[in-house]
């Protein structure tokens, strides 16, 4: 009996163990489905280490950016369960391996996740190489453990930051920090933020604010707030975060409206504006693009409305993060991802913009990014004063830094344009740089040495081109990644027409014509012929052979008849001849006509009835002279 009596409280107390961490596990997961990540993190860590509980406490250690924890807990629930097959979990794995620098393991999985060779630290190894600046970086000092980021400047000497210090404000359930807030505060130094305060109750709310900048010497805001309602969206509830514009008016600051395009089932933030005012960057998790949040841009128009959201495209986005867009005065696009190959986390990238349009991401490299979040960049490129944000220690901070250029490279082009046949340098040529798409970046004439020298980018492809008179121009491309060179030296050597083919003569005034067979019009006609056509079919397929080939089409008549009616017969027969090689696909643009009627003669026929009808027929011609 007392044997039965203990088996059976055995049996009830296990029972009663049981449906009380199933209830446990229950409520527990219904905080890490609403994203109260530490709440979730304290329960998770005292239940029992089932599947399900590793998984969702090695994601909220991802979540809350305790990667060192993340690493080791999917690392358990590998050996004592199985391998991760989730893809999203398989990434968050990796990044995590890539915070503790275990950069063999994390591309393990990376080369699974992309289906690509993928080597961290080959790819350091190269951006040491590569990228043009080098940056020392300086902590900014900030008081006790709340997290300060995102600083942006209201004006040469006040800047504005999102902190969360004030302890008064409700507790973020997810990271388990109080709400944030704005503040704004003087640089005494390159690394002492003084004076702090927050802005007024009319920005500051309950709510979070942060990722202010400024315009208007100050005197308009835009910055992000999160929405007061929580939406269910796939079946968790978000507070969507939206952007809103202020004005300071007297002193105050007031007006405070949300932006029209603010969505209450999507989240836009993380504002920049252009240096002339007129376009406004975000990030965006709305519909429509490429990953979790994108880049975008609006266009604000003179009366303050503004265009629809545009996507920056799958140049800059990708299907993870892109986040805290900076625009420079230079017009140079400053961004953080953790979508692109890279150290770890969000790392900052660089993108020119060439004549409108924006080029290939370059990452600043080692020397700034770490194997951490690093975000929110801004920068004075005239002195080259730059802050910006990390979470590097392990709670988000702000860093300043100054750059120099990377000793170890030197990103440029050279050459001399010279004679492919004689090899005589050709001064007063025109050497001309062009991006992957055929967009010219840069040009320049050559002088008496005939050189020319372009500066180029880190991981870009490139076309150098040579044109001069009278020369087919040549390409030569070329590529600044790790497939390429850091310094590229090109021969341009230009092959003149004469030389390319028998028929390209110059003629007795040392223009180069295309020598054809004499086209002939019946007498008082400009309509062309079929022998003429066949002529002509010579010069299409030497216009078409050389693209960059342009031609004038002249035509001449003798002296016999009234001058002004030579004349207009010559110029109908240019002008037919050059309407025949644009019906046989020769661009308009490539072909000018002129009719010189009876001023141009060959010989000195140059009145009526002093010549034979030969001499006469030898002035009656077409000629084909090459323009360039």
């Amino acid at each position: 009996m007392r044997l039965s009596y203990t088996l059976l409280v055995t049996v009830i107390l296990l029972s009663t163990s049981l449906n009380a961490q199933k209830l446990s596990l229950k409520k527990t997961n219904k905080l890490f489905e609403n994203q109260a990540y530490k709440e979730a993190i304290l329960n998770y860590e005292n239940l029992e280490p089932s599947e399900e509980v590793l998984q969702n406490l090695a994601d909220s250690y991802y979540f809350t950016n305790d990667l060192e924890k993340a690493a080791q807990t999917y690392e358990r629930l590998i050996v004592e369960h199985r391998d991760i097959v989730d893809r999203q979990r398989v990434y968050r794995y990796a990044q995590s391996l890539l915070a503790v620098k275990n950069y063999k393991r994390a591309d393990e999985y990376l080369s699974y996740y992309y289906g690509l060779y993928w080597n961290t630290e080959e790819f350091i190894k190269e951006l040491e190489k590569t990228t043009p600046h080098v940056f020392e970086i300086k902590t900014v000092a900030n008081k006790g453990s709340n997290s300060d980021f995102g600083l942006s400047f209201i004006n040469d000497n006040n800047i504005a930051f999102a902190s969360s210090r004030n302890l008064e404000r409700p507790v973020y359930s997810w990271n388990g920090l109080p709400y944030l807030d704005l503040y704004e505060g003087e640089l005494s130094d390159k690394n002492t933020i003084s004076k702090v305060r927050a802005f007024s109750d009319e920005i500051n709310t309950p709510l979070h604010e942060s990722n202010a900048v400024f315009t208007n010497n100050g005197t308009v805001m835009y910055f992000n707030r999160n929405n007061d309602k929580r939406i269910k969206i796939d079946g968790v509830k978000i507070s969507p975060v939206q952007l809103l514009r202020a004005e300071k008016v007297d002193g105050t600051w007031t007006n405070v409206t949300t932006l029209p395009f603010n969505s209450e089932q999507y989240s836009i933030q993380h504002p920049t504006i252009s240096k002339n005012g007129k376009v406004l960057y975000f990030s965006s998790d709305m519909p429509g693009g490429y990953g979790d949040f994108d880049l975008y841009k609006v266009i604000i128009n003179n009366d303050g409305t503004y265009s629809d959201p545009v996507n920056l495209g799958p140049g800059i986005n990708t299907e993870h993060l892109e986040q805290f867009p900076y625009i420079s005065d230079i017009n140079t696009l400053y961004y953080a991802t953790n979508g692109k190959q890279g150290l770890g986390g969000l790392d900052i990238h660089r993108v020119d913009m060439i004549n409108g349009q924006l080029g290939t991401p370059i990452n600043l490299g080692p020397s700034i990014n770490s194997s951490r979040d690093d975000f929110s960049f801004v920068i004075n490129e005239e002195n080259n004063a730059i802050y910006f944000s990390s979470n590097r220690d392990g709670m988000d901070r702000i860093y300043s830094a100054s750059r120099e250029e990377n000793i170890l490279t030197k990103y440029e082009v050279s050459g001399v344009v010279q004679d492919s046949i004689t090899k005589k340098i050709l001064p007063g040529s025109l050497v001309s740089l062009l991006d992957e798409r055929g967009i010219l970046i840069d040009d320049m004439i050559v002088g008496k040495d005939a050189t020319y020298t372009f500066k180029t980018d880190p991981n870009k492809k490139y076309t150098v081109r040579g044109t001069r008179k009278l020369y087919i121009p040549q390409d030569v491309d070329f590529s600044t990644d790790k497939n390429g060179k850091i310094t590229h030296n090109i021969y341009l050597t230009l092959l003149s027409y004469e030389d390319a083919e028998e028929m390209i003569k110059p003629d007795r005034k040392g223009d180069v014509q295309v020598e054809l067979d004499k086209i002939f019009f019946d007498f008082d006609e400009s309509v062309i012929k079929p022998q003429a056509a066949a002529t002509l079919n010579n010069l299409v397929s030497i216009m078409k052979k050389y693209p960059d080939m342009y031609i004038e089409v002249s035509a001449h008549t003798d002296v016999r008849g009234p001058s002004e009616y030579n004349l207009k017969l010559s110029n109908d027969r240019a002008a037919s001849t050059m309407e025949y090689l644009i019906s046989q696909g020769i661009e308009k643009r490539r072909l000018r006509s002129i009719g010189y009627g009876e001023m141009q003669p060959l010989n000195k026929c140059t009145e009526e009835g002093m010549c034979t009808d030969e001499e006469y027929e030898l002035n009656r011609r077409c000629e084909f002279k090459i323009i360039q």
